[in-house]
């Protein structure tokens, strides 16, 4: 590792959300941990996919991602200000990974000097730890309404003073008006330290773009520093756009079992099944939409149970669900867990005011909401459940992490003191979140689906995170100018 010196800084914007800037982040951080310590910094995230560190705090995902990409822990200073969306325009408010408040926008941007303070403490703490820092911004970079009160694209920019990297990205169409645009509308000490743009999700051949490279290099006197390809690496999703293209997903014919995702308004941690598309046919499932003949039945993760549970009777999908009650595996997760339940008692806690709420009774647990607290852990567990699913892995252990506010009274625990399941074995709840990123639990659960259908199962195991790391680094290294990056970061 290089001598300690005082960190250097790089900002990746982008022209819109999705373009592709965690993916630069977490392949820039791979790639230049080899020679140096470099820690990733998101100032502001709003996503319902969230992690939790060693210590019991709170982040986005993408900044742990990255961070593991680095080879580092992932720390609640990598992303200070965490907003998760409650429906309503009103956000539960993470600061350095503790729940802080439940407010309007408005609330939140008057709070706007006290996250800056906030910014800058994150911002020294890894500044004293590690030599580069590799920033991401958040949606669009040109977002004018907002620039007074933005800390994390304008006010990271400003904060830093750092060296800017834009994204764009081909597949959305209008790139290079993307990029110009973003360019023109950015605040003139802003834009002068955009060094360098990356054109993502190149469909074709790259030859076909050069007379538009140059135009663009001419028009901004900024030089284009690559042109990465489409890629599907398989990495966590970040936030809630990615679910759209899992919506539109269709059915390959290349698996024999389908998995139906009941996609509630308020889904959270839905990377919890991303393990699974490469074993399953996940189908992600609207409230509206005809449940059809799954083989297994998910209820997910949810920021608001209550809302949730509301809108899921009120669709009548309660009641489908029930309909596969004792023929296929139900499984919850954390709030989908909740609703699995006989009841749920709210003190005032999700909803405005105190109140009783009767859930599937797929399972013998009761869940109390009665304070503002939230469960924040990293986890080991033995399993303890049995049935046809866990029976052949029972007495193993598994790992994942918990993130709920409630607490939930069981007498048939599934994973050590945690989760219910019923006595048929096939419907089982967990505030687990990871739980198929555990290979034992992945396994008995599609081996199990293919037996039913009288099919041979053959385990696949799962490339490796590190392995999707290094692949994404090297798209990076083979179609970006890394070397002259180095020198916009001063590194060379």
């Amino acid at each position: 590792m290089k001598s300690k010196k005082t960190a250097k800084h790089l900002l990746i914007l982008g022209t819109a959300s999705h373009v592709g800037k965690s993916a630069v982040v977490t392949a820039i951080c791979k790639i230049l941990s080899k020679d140096y310590k470099v820690a990733p910094f998101k100032a502001q995230n709003m996503s319902l996919n969230s992690w939790i560190t060693k210590d019991g705090k709170e982040i986005g995902i993408a900044q742990a991602i990255q961070a593991k990409a680095a080879g580092i822990e992932p720390t609640a200073d990598m992303n200070p200000v965490l907003l998760k969306p409650k429906g309503d325009r009103m956000s539960q408010v993470i600061i350095l990974g503790e729940p802080y408040a439940d407010k309007t926008a408005g609330e939140y941007y008057d709070s706007i000097e006290m996250m800056h303070d906030i910014l800058r403490g994150s911002l020294e703490r890894l500044g004293s730890e590690y030599d580069i820092i590799v920033m991401e911004g958040a949606g669009g970079a040109a977002e004018i309404n907002l620039y007074e009160r933005d800390i994390v694209n304008i006010g990271t920019a400003r904060l830093t003073d750092a060296p800017i990297i834009l994204v764009g990205d081909i597949e959305r169409g209008g790139v290079f008006a993307s990029l110009y645009g973003t360019i023109e509308l950015l605040p003139a000490d802003v834009r002068a330290n955009v060094r360098g743009f990356i054109i993502n999700k190149f469909r074709g051949d790259p030859a076909i773009l050069e007379s538009g490279l140059q135009e663009i290099e001419e028009r901004t006197g900024i030089p284009v520093l690559g042109v990465l390809p489409y890629f599907d690496i398989k990495i966590p999703s970040e936030d809630s756009v990615s679910i759209g293209d899992k919506s539109r997903s269709r059915d390959d014919g290349k698996h024999a079992v389908e998995i139906a995702i009941i996609r509630f308004p308020r889904i959270s941690n839905f990377t919890d099944f991303e393990p699974l598309e490469s074993v399953a046919h996940v189908r992600y499932v609207e409230l509206g939409d005809e449940l059809g003949e799954p083989d297994a039945i998910i209820l997910p993760g949810t920021k608001n149970t209550i809302s949730d549970l509301s809108d899921l009777k009120k669709s009548g999908m309660d009641i489908r669900i029930k309909e596969f009650h004792d023929k296929i595996p139900i499984i919850g997760i954390c709030g989908g867990y909740q609703m699995l339940g006989k009841s749920i008692m709210d003190s005032g806690i999700e909803g405005d005011k105190a109140a009783q709420f009767k859930g599937l009774g797929l399972l013998d647990v009761a869940t109390t909401f009665d304070a503002y607290e939230k469960t924040t852990v990293q986890v080991t567990k033995a399993v303890t459940g049995s049935g046809a699913i866990l029976k052949s892995i029972k007495g193993e252990t598994i790992s994942g992490y918990e993130i709920h506010m409630g607490s939930t009274e069981s007498c048939a625990p599934v994973f050590g003191d945690d989760g219910c399941i019923d006595k048929s074995g096939l419907v089982i709840g967990t505030y687990l979140h990871g739980l198929f990123e555990n290979e034992n639990v992945r396994h008995a659960l599609l081996s199990h689906l293919h037996e039913k259908k009288g099919i041979k199962y053959v385990p696949q195991v799962a490339a490796s995170e590190l392995d999707a790391y290094e692949e994404l680094a090297d798209v990076v290294r083979k179609n970006v100018d890394m070397e002259r990056v180095c020198e916009i970061i001063g590194l060379r």
